[in-house]
């Protein structure tokens, strides 16, 4: 009888890890919205690391420890973080940006799990709105797929977008005046 369960459970580990084997590589998160606002009034908000605080989900954590380095704004402008286990630590770094039509970026994660993303912000002008694109895409560790099967992280994660750029819609519309901490 014993043996019978040790053999369900080990075949059930194992079509779980066979199942996370089969995920892909690579990962992409994608999410837009319109703001009724010129990309020249957006793209400031998203190229100073600092106000990302007024509206980025991610980094409104107030004990989370926060330094920056580099420009203000702009490539080469970076932020260290540690928010312990509740955000999260790791490196934020802007790698390069066309203004006023897009930020590149790149995301080092060290906890809770070690990642290296891309991270794009896109500005695209649509009559007197701006349609602004956050995405994120990079490499999936076998641990992150594996935490896939279990967990749904895109979703997750594009909820977070929608709620950022919901801030961000309502902060380039004026009707949100949140100074950045």
């Amino acid at each position: 009888m014993l043996t019978t369960i040790l053999l369900v459970v080990a075949a059930a580990i194992a079509a779980v890890l066979i199942f996370a084997a089969t995920k892909p590589k690579t990962f992409r998160i994608s999410r837009s919205a319109a703001i009724d606002a010129r990309p020249d009034a957006i793209f400031p908000l998203v190229n100073d690391l600092r106000s990302h605080r007024r509206w980025s989900p991610f980094d409104q954590d107030a004990a989370m420890k926060r330094s920056y380095s580099g420009p203000e704004a702009g490539k080469g402008a970076q932020m260290e973080f540690d928010g312990g286990y509740k955000t999260g630590a790791g490196h934020l770094a802007i790698t390069d940006t066309t203004a006023p039509s897009k930020i590149l970026m790149n995301l080092v994660m060290t906890k809770p799990l070690s990642c290296d993303n891309t991270v794009e912000f896109t500005f695209e002008p649509q009559g007197n709105a701006t349609l602004v694109t956050w995405a994120m895409h990079g490499p999936q560790s076998f641990a992150g797929k594996l935490m896939s099967v279990f967990i749904k992280c895109n979703k997750m994660c594009e909820q977070q977008f929608d709620t950022g750029l919901s801030s961000l819609k309502e902060i380039a519309e004026g009707n949100r005046l949140k100074p950045a901490a």
